[in-house]
């Protein structure tokens, strides 16, 4: 079974279907994004239900960058879906196709939070409620 992402036209994923298998040919249909998004009116592509940050999960060839999710966005020069960019620092790192602050976190057994005035993680003070 494979999975589609019908985009819409600021290619914002708007939903994520389970569809035919791009090999199967049906009624002589064997372009399933091509007939998925004529059928919809909207485009759709295919994605990978096993892809998380450039990782395929049981081996295979990693497609896409990630499974497509609801309110994702396929940025076309990678061919990848990727998560709304959390802040404007942050950076899209190209082979995990996941966003990356400037700054890397403490490796410290600890909670941090980013702040993107100061540019910097910060921890929560001993006197904050969790």
């Amino acid at each position: 079974m494979a999975h589609y992402a019908f985009l819409d036209e600021n290619n914002i994923v708007t939903e994520v279907i389970v569809g035919r298998n791009e090999d199967e040919i049906v009624d002589g249909v064997s372009d399933w994004e091509k007939y998925y998004s004529e059928f919809r009116g909207q485009r759709c592509l295919r994605t990978s239900y096993n892809t998380f940050a450039g990782q395929h999960f049981l081996g295979g060839q990693p497609f896409r960058g990630n499974y497509a999710g609801i309110g994702m966005v396929y940025e076309q020069d990678i061919d990848a879906f990727v998560s709304e960019k959390p802040f404007n620092s942050w950076l899209l790192n190209e082979e995990t196709y996941t966003w990356e602050a400037p700054i890397q976190i403490p490796e410290e057994n600890m909670r941090y939070a980013w702040d993107e005035e100061a540019n910097n993680w910060i921890a929560p003070s001993a006197t904050e409620e969790n």
